[in-house]
């Protein structure tokens, strides 16, 4: 399937960055939801009581101002966030939209080149190159202005 543009998330030229791709897709698979609440412990509680499932891993990002819990959904997490301090980019989500949907997380085999080629395509990068980001891995993210009002996350385990 040929995704265009604002969307395009194939390699400019279908030729790939340092031939790493060929045209493939960038992304290779979800990674994670991610939904912002006031309450953790509660939201942790609930998808528990609701649907059986477990925190396979929680942890505080100091330098986003957030502490998470992924839940495993197969190869996949519902990520929970709730802000750490009042700055912080969810605390503002929070207070702006309330709790819900506040981004989508995808893999990719390279994160700094899916973030050259996203913005290749049109997208508009929040962060000028990648980061480290929770459980080891690297990350950018997208803003939802170019992205049909989805924040993007692009993730490399």
């Amino acid at each position: 399937m040929t995704v265009g543009r604002p969307g395009g998330l194939r390699w400019p030229g279908g030729g790939g960055w340092g031939g790493l791709y060929r045209g493939d897709v960038v992304f290779t698979e979800l990674d994670h939801v991610a939904i912002a609440v006031r309450d953790l412990d509660a939201a942790v509680a609930w998808y528990r009581d609701t649907f059986g499932a477990e925190v396979a891993h929680r942890e505080v990002v100091e330098r986003d101002g957030v502490e998470e819990a992924l839940l495993a959904v197969a190869d996949s997490y519902v990520q929970l966030l709730t802000p750490t301090r009042d700055d912080s980019p969810v605390a503002r989500y929070l207070g702006a939209k309330g709790e819900g949907l506040h981004h989508v997380g995808y893999r990719v085999a390279d994160c700094a080149a899916a973030l050259d080629a996203a913005v290749a395509a049109g997208a508009r990068a929040i962060d000028a190159m990648p980061r480290p980001g929770s459980r080891g891995t690297t990350v950018a993210f997208l803003h939802p202005k170019a992205a049909f009002g989805t924040l993007i996350e692009l993730v490399q385990e």
